[in-house]
């Protein structure tokens, strides 16, 4: 016999889609954070003028190599996360299913299951 919890199934659905979403976002996150965040050298300055241009140059290339792992980490987690939801969701709609069929379709089913004795 059931305790009474139930599962949204739609809600499960609804944070599915979002979070593929966000993995989209996160997708074109990580193609801004890898090809257009580029600054030349020279950029910085030209090293006889501006002795630091080198060591900004390399903060900036350091920098940048940082926030394209982490926005790879966060993909990685969206992605995973989204795939187990979606997991979840498949098991609960299987069980939701199966729960029907054992029961015969429910009151007002041919078979008698349902009346009262």
């Amino acid at each position: 016999m059931s305790d009474g919890m139930r599962v949204d199934l739609s809600a499960l659905d609804e944070v599915i889609k979002k979070l593929w979403t966000l993995l989209d976002d996160m997708d074109k996150a990580g193609e801004t954070s890898r090809y257009r965040t580029d600054i030349p050298l020279d950029a910085f300055g030209n090293g006889c003028m501006f002795l630091e241009a080198g060591d900004l140059f390399n903060a900036h290339k350091e920098t940048k190599g940082d926030l394209e792992g982490a926005i790879k980490g966060l993909h990685g987690l969206i992605e995973k996360f989204g795939k187990s939801t979606s997991k979840v969701k498949d098991k609960y709609t299987e069980q939701e299913y199966a729960n029907k069929t054992q029961m015969g379709g429910g009151p007002g089913d041919s078979s008698g299951k349902w009346d009262k004795k």
